[in-house]
C-alpha cells in the first residue's frame, strides 16, 4: 500500500450508488468536509433524504467519468460496478468499489480527524473491522485538543519561517508547543 492524503479542493470526487453503503460513504465524506458529486439512478429513501438536490439522478456516464479524478462505488450489482469500474479506469479515474477488492485501486481507511490533523488507519482491504478498532485506539490517543494545538503551531510556523528560522528551530518550536499543551 502507498498511503497518500488527497486534497479534495484539487480533485473532483464522485460517489455512485443506491443504498446504505452509499449513505455511509457520503456521511464519511461529510465528516471530512468533502462534497462529492453524487450519482444515483434509484437512491434509497435515506440516501435521497441525506443527499437532497445534490444527487444526479443517474449513474455516471462517460462524460461524467472524464471529469472525475476519484470515484467510490457502492450498492451496485457486481456486473454494474465492474462495468463502471472498467469505464472509469479507461479514462484514468482511480476507483474504489466498496467491499470488492479486485475493483479497488485504493482502499478507504478508517479516519480520525482533529481539526486539520487527519490520521488514517488501513489494512489494504484485509479487514475493515481491524482498521475500525485501530481508529478507536487512535481517537483515545489523540484528544480534541490536538486541533487547537495544530492551529497554534501552524500560525507560529508561518511567523518563524517568515523571520528566517531554520527547519530545526521550527520543529523544536512545534515540539515545545505540543509539550506545553500536554499532548506529548
Amino acid at each position: 500500500m502507498l498511503p497518500v492524503m488527497l486534497d479534495p479542493t484539487r480533485l473532483r470526487v464522485g460517489l455512485a450508488g443506491r443504498g446504505a453503503l452509499t449513505l455511509k460513504r457520503l456521511e464519511w465524506f461529510r465528516k471530512l468536509g468533502v462534497s462529492p458529486e453524487i450519482f444515483s439512478d434509484t437512491p434509497s429513501a435515506e440516501l435521497a433524504d441525506a443527499a437532497g438536490d445534490l444527487i444526479l439522478p443517474r449513474l455516471p456516464d462517460p462524460g461524467d467519468l472524464v471529469a472525475l479524478d476519484v470515484l467510490w462505488i457502492a450498492d451496485l450489482e457486481r456486473h454494474e460496478a465492474e462495468d463502471l469500474f472498467t469505464q472509469a479506469r479507461a479514462v484514468k479515474v482511480l476507483v474504489n468499489v466498496e467491499d470488492d477488492l479486485p475493483f479497488c485501486d485504493f482502499h478507504t481507511p478508517s479516519v480520525v480527524k482533529r481539526g486539520r490533523l487527519v490520521i488514517a488507519a488501513g489494512t489494504g482491504g484485509a479487514s475493515p473491522a481491524v482498521a475500525a478498532a485501530v481508529r478507536v485506539r487512535v481517537e483515545e490517543a489523540f484528544p480534541e485538543g490536538w486541533a487547537d494545538a495544530l492551529e497554534d503551531i501552524a500560525a507560529a510556523r508561518a511567523q518563524l519561517r517568515a523571520s528566517g528560522a531554520t527547519a530545526a528551530e521550527v520543529s523544536a518550536d512545534a515540539r515545545d508547543r505540543l509539550s506545553a499543551a500536554c499532548l506529548i
